[in-house]
């Protein structure tokens, strides 16, 4: 029988040391649209270029420069639903000099090209994105991951995925989506879970509450680092969400509905 291991959490470091990797993501997501080089960010983090690519490793679960391009790619979706722009004028206003580069990165961590995700602010359904085969899935395990939810938190539907990324991308090797309606931990299996070594993703979404925050979400999200899975041997994967923070990377895989059921009742307003 298999557990899953928990991540490196920022807790682990002190909050000096949390606070400089929160300087340097801030100047990232200030300067994404130009080259930013590890120097520049270990300088915005007063920390020695050694220092700050493994201590901001730790804290996030990737390097600088995974971060950096998961936010190009957040902030594309992000233009791509809001704005006319064209796909060429935001692949070069995201940093990217090819458009053939920036398409393929963002179909690969998307799970479609540009314009079909643009196509999602027409109303275009969304649903649950396919896995990816494996030549050996047939050998794979059942994965079991039991859920549970910040406290006062209910109603909450989940998106939960096994992907081979610290970052939460395309495509998953298995996913389900689960509601959970009164706020008590849920079990869910993930059938076919092939060899090798797995990142399990989840993610849940809840409105804000207050009147000047109508159309803003919370992100409820956690992970699971190098989970290694063997042929035919059990898998028990414990999560809990809580509220995304500033070291999360950002959320890049094209998502369906995960708007929270009528009766949520979410915890009180936090930054992420």
């Amino acid at each position: 029988m298999t557990a899953a291991r928990r991540r490196t959490v920022p807790e682990a470091h002190d909050g000096a040391t949390r606070e400089c990797i929160e300087r340097a993501i801030d100047h990232i997501w200030e300067r994404y649209s130009e080259p930013v080089s590890l120097d520049e960010l270990s300088k915005s983090a007063l920390l020695s270029r050694f220092h700050f690519a493994r201590t901001f490793r730790d804290i996030t679960g990737v390097t600088p420069g995974r971060f950096l391009s998961a936010v190009r790619i957040h902030q594309a979706k992000g233009m791509l639903i809001n704005t006319s722009r064209t796909i060429t004028d935001i692949s070069s206003a995201v940093g990217y000099q090819s458009l053939g580069s920036f398409t393929n990165y963002f179909t690969q961590s998307v799970g479609m090209p540009p314009s079909q995700f643009r196509h999602l602010a027409e109303g275009a359904a969304l649903g649950l994105p396919p896995p990816q085969r494996h030549l050996h899935a047939a050998r794979g395990t059942a994965a079991a991951v039991t859920i549970s939810f910040p406290r006062g938190c209910s109603g909450l539907r989940v998106y939960v995925g096994i992907f081979p990324s610290p970052i939460l991308q395309s495509p998953p090797v298995a996913a389900k989506i689960i509601d959970a309606a009164d706020g008590h931990p849920v079990r869910c299996v993930l059938p076919n879970v092939p060899p090798g070594t797995w990142f399990v993703h989840a993610v849940a979404a809840a409105r804000a509450t207050g009147l000047d925050r109508r159309s803003r979400q919370l992100l409820f999200v956690d992970r699971r680092d190098a989970v290694a899975v063997a042929a035919h041997a059990a898998l028990r994967v414990s999560m809990r969400l809580r509220p995304r923070r500033r070291t999360d990377p950002p959320i890049l895989l094209a998502l369906p509905d995960l708007r929270a059921l009528p009766h949520s009742r979410p915890v009180a307003d936090q930054a992420g």
